[in-house]
């Protein structure tokens, strides 16, 4: 019987060539997927740039690096933490990649994983114990922040026992000795043949250490000077070559450094010993490889607004800078103290008003008009200058803040320290290459980081120099009564002097409201301009009688200028209503343009010239005549003239105040913009000014036209960045700190920063009562009585020439129609030379009057008089 056999089932085998094939393209797609994200990595350090914005640096400019954000973030932390020894991250991956695209296999993963971390940080030790070089771009040293706390922990030890050198030497040569050993193993040596290597070194350790201590201060110098020209590639300001050269050659040596480890350590006592002294007795010693690098102290200035702190806070401010130059030791020397600190500005030289307001009238008063006394008005507090820092506290300021700009990427040197009674201003002398606006973008990011409420940046005009204006501490108080006390306010031969304050360096800044010529203000509430118009109002009540100085007041809010109801200065009763205001502004172009017919006919320019040749006419006893139109010709339609003898007594200033535009212009906008507009173009040789003041100053109120004719502005604190560009055409304003801090714009367009001076109601009141005293109002009843002119619905239109009245208008308008025969809205509109709604509305009252019939159903109209009717 035959055996049966059992079939084995087929094995797929596959060909060892197909193995080893598919085995070699892995080990190649492994080490380019490798070797790609290391030239990534590499990318991204390449064009790390500290201006970058990234977790730590929250700015807002456009991102420079190659990787975008992404890129920025991981540079910026890789940077920070390990700076050089980004090397040895790269270059062991790198030899890896290598590996695995020649075919050889990386095996002993647990022994090359653990050494690769090892030798990054040990790496980052060797590179801490390196000397820096002036240009270093970053706080940490050469090994980054894991560097700085590994040395700090090598040297901690034998440092607390008094072994500085010996501690430095053993540390490096262990970090030296651990990174050789660590970086062999992690290239694929096994421990025995990494021990062979190590005793295979003929130079001692020290003698390596010196040799990379020397390559590293050069490769350390080239970086620097790598960085500086690519900075300023970035800053798309490329130098000249002759130029760059003249710069250099401009630029003082600095003194030579030692860098060699050895020779660093002969002077390592004397820099301890000189840092102990300025530290407190229990403080522990820093080694003196961190001292260039020491971080901040907790008790550095912090400028914070207080009335009530009058303590002088101890100031200890971060070390100096890398660009500063260093000793012998490698330390960077102090500055002087106090060497660009400047002094504060002395107290304001006094006239002789107060002794003569406090000398008793021997004469008695014949009802002449007295101007008030100063003793009104309340005294400067004495101990109110008392707490100002001293020059130690601003010096130490200054290297703080050096230290705050070096650390967003701003290379310069405070060069002066300007005290004043509320802001410091500190001059910065930025490095070549740095633009204005880098740092004037910065201005919160300051403010953050010197712990201020807000600080402004702009450039000082005329200087290679830019301002960084930070509130004091202690915030001294201005009085008005301290400025219109002055000798410079009494010897004035300003027309309309009025005292804004001070300027950041302390000193009063008077203007004069005649040569402005007129004024706009702007500010939110609780910035202090109420308070600003009010000291703008009582400098001129110091200064001028009624009959040299005539006011209008419009306050649509009833609350800030009702105070001054009474005083003899006043034309009206302060205006509340809205539709009054535009009858006074009305009236004030009238009164314009009848103080330019006076003045034409005298042949004089302006009202100091009027009042001139006025008076030398009454002393002469000469007559001017003027012609004056009465009516029309019922005949012919002519107008009929008259002479009329002109007064010829003096005329005096007209200050047009309105407290709050926005209520106005929500009213009658167009009518109140064509009124001001007529005012601000023409009513400066007539002896007329406005001040015009907004707690809104949006585009709907301060338009155009009315910003294009008040050169002469004031911007108090604003809310926002646009409201402060839609006042003075920059930002700045809303950076400012309140109660009376401003910015006073000119007419050639420079900004200055002034502090207005304080003054309280009750000091208002006691003035408007003593002035009550003096002389009773004259009101002028055609300021704010509406005599029905410019038609019914009482528009200004600004094509008419002066706002004339509108029953001289209606005449011609029926002259016209009877002459012409003809009757229509756009030919009243052609031959009058006025607006379109004017014309309509004198077309309606002619109906009215039953001059001419309604419309018909084609639009026209007929004519119901003969042509005798006058």
């Amino acid at each position: 019987m035959p055996r049966s056999r059992t079939a084995k089932p087929a094995q797929a085998t596959i060909p060892q060539g197909l193995k080893l094939f598919v085995r070699r393209r892995l080990m190649e797609l492994q080490g380019l997927v490798l070797l790609g994200c290391l030239v990534a990595l590499t990318v991204a350090l390449a064009t790390w740039s500290s201006n970058d914005p990234s977790w730590s640096n929250a700015v807002e400019t456009h991102v420079r690096n190659t990787l975008g954000y992404p890129g920025a973030i991981v540079s910026d932390k890789l940077i920070n933490w390990f700076a050089l020894s980004n090397s040895v991250i790269i270059g062991i991956p790198a030899f890896w990649a290598i590996t695995l695209m020649s075919h050889n296999r990386l095996g002993n993963w647990k022994t090359r994983a653990p050494s690769w971390l090892a030798a990054i940080v040990s790496s980052a030790v060797v590179l801490a114990f390196l000397p820096l070089s002036n240009n270093w771009p970053i706080g940490p040293g050469f090994g980054g922040i894991i560097g700085d706390s590994g040395a700090m922990l090598l040297t901690a030890l034998p440092s607390a026992l008094g072994f500085d050198s010996i501690a430095t030497i053993a540390g490096f040569i262990v970090a030296l000795t651990t990174f050789v050993w660590t970086a062999l193993l992690a290239l694929g040596s096994s421990p025995s043949q990494a021990a062979r290597a190590l005793k295979s070194f003929k130079k001692p350790t020290v003698m390596i250490g010196s040799k990379a201590l020397s390559a590293s201060t050069r490769l350390a110098h080239t970086v620097g000077s790598l960085r500086d020209r690519y900075q300023a590639d970035e800053d798309d300001e490329p130098v000249r070559p002759r130029r760059r050269l003249a710069e250099n050659l401009r630029r003082e040596p600095e003194p030579e450094r030692e860098t060699g480890l050895l020779s660093r350590l002969k002077n390592r006592k004397q820099a301890d010993q000189g840092q102990a002294a300025d530290t407190e007795p229990d403080a522990k010693p820093i080694p003196a490889f961190l001292a260039k690098r020491a971080p901040l102290s907790d008790n550095r200035i912090e400028p914070r607004l207080s009335r009530t702190d009058n303590a002088e806070t101890p100031a200890i401010a971060r070390e100096p800078s890398l660009d500063t130059p260093a000793g012998p030791s490698g330390i960077a020397s102090p500055a002087t103290p106090g060497n660009r600190v400047q002094a504060a500005a002395k107290p304001v030289k006094q006239g002789s008003r107060i002794a003569k307001d406090m000398q008793p009238d021997m004469l008695p008063n014949n009802g002449e008009f007295q101007l008030p006394p100063l003793s009104l008005l309340a005294e400067p507090d004495a101990s109110n200058q008392t707490n100002q820092l001293s020059a130690d506290a601003l010096e130490q300021n200054a290297r703080m803040l050096e230290g705050v700009l070096e650390d967003f990427g701003i290379r310069g040197e405070i060069i002066n320290v300007r005290p004043g009674p509320v802001v410091t201003l500190y001059e910065l002398e930025p490095a070549p290459g740095i633009k204005s606006s880098r740092v004037i973008g910065l201005a919160d990011d300051i403010a953050r980081s010197m712990c201020a409420i807000s600080v402004r940046v702009a450039v000082v005009p005329g200087r290679n120099a830019i301002g960084i204006e930070m509130p004091n501490s202690n915030r001294e108080t201005v009085y008005l009564r301290e400025l219109l006390a002055s000798r410079d306010f009494e010897k004035t031969k300003q027309k309309l002097a009025m005292a804004l304050g001070k300027d950041i360096g302390g000193q009063p800044t008077l203007a004069d409201l005649a040569r402005m010529p007129h004024l706009l203000i702007a500010g939110t509430t609780g910035s202090g301009k109420s308070v600003g118009i009010n000291t703008m109002i009582l400098s001129l009540l110091f200064r001028l009688p009624p009959d040299k100085c005539k006011l209008i007041m419009i306050d649509p809010k009833m609350l800030e200028l009702s105070v001054y109801e009474g005083i003899p200065h006043l034309l009206a009763p302060v205006v509340t209503d809205p539709h009054k205001a535009i009858v006074a502004l009305k009236w004030a172009v009238r009164e314009m343009e009848e103080r330019y017919r006076k003045m034409s006919k005298l042949g004089v320019r302006n009202i100091d010239g009027y009042n001139a040749r006025a008076e030398q006419a009454q002393k002469k006893g000469e007559v001017f005549t003027r012609q004056i139109q009465t009516g029309f010709d019922p005949e012919t339609g002519a107008p009929i003239y008259e002479e009329e003898q002109m007064d010829l007594s003096p005329l005096p200033y007209i200050v047009v105040i309105i407290d709050e535009m926005a209520d106005l212009m929500m009213v009658a906008g167009k009518d109140i913009e064509g009124a001001v507009q007529r005012l601000a173009q023409m009513a400066r040789a007539a002896g007329i000014h406005v001040i015009m003041a907004t707690q809104r100053p949006s585009v709907d109120v301060i338009t155009g036209t009315i910003k294009a004719n008040f050169p002469t502005r004031i911007s108090f604190q604003v809310t926002s960045k646009i409201d402060s560009r839609t006042i003075l055409g920059e930002q700045g304003a809303e950076q400012l700190l309140g109660q009376g801090d401003n910015l006073f714009m000119a007419g050639g367009g420079r900004i200055s920063r002034l502090h207005a001076p304080f003054v309280s109601d009750d000091e208002v009141e006691q003035v408007v009562a003593y002035l009550k005293t003096q002389a009773a109002p004259d009101y002028v009843d055609a300021v704010t009585e509406d005599t029905g002119e410019d038609g019914s619905g009482g528009g200004f239109d600004a094509g008419t020439p002066g706002g004339s009245s509108g029953d001289e208008q209606y005449d011609k308008a029926v002259a016209v129609v009877l002459r012409d025969r003809k009757v229509s809205t756009s030919y009243i509109q052609r031959r009058l030379s006025i607006g379109y709604n004017k014309a309509a509305s004198l077309i309606e009252r002619m109906e009215e009057e039953g001059l001419i019939s309604a419309a018909n159903h084609a639009g026209k109209r007929e004519i119901l008089v003969g042509e005798d009717m006058g």
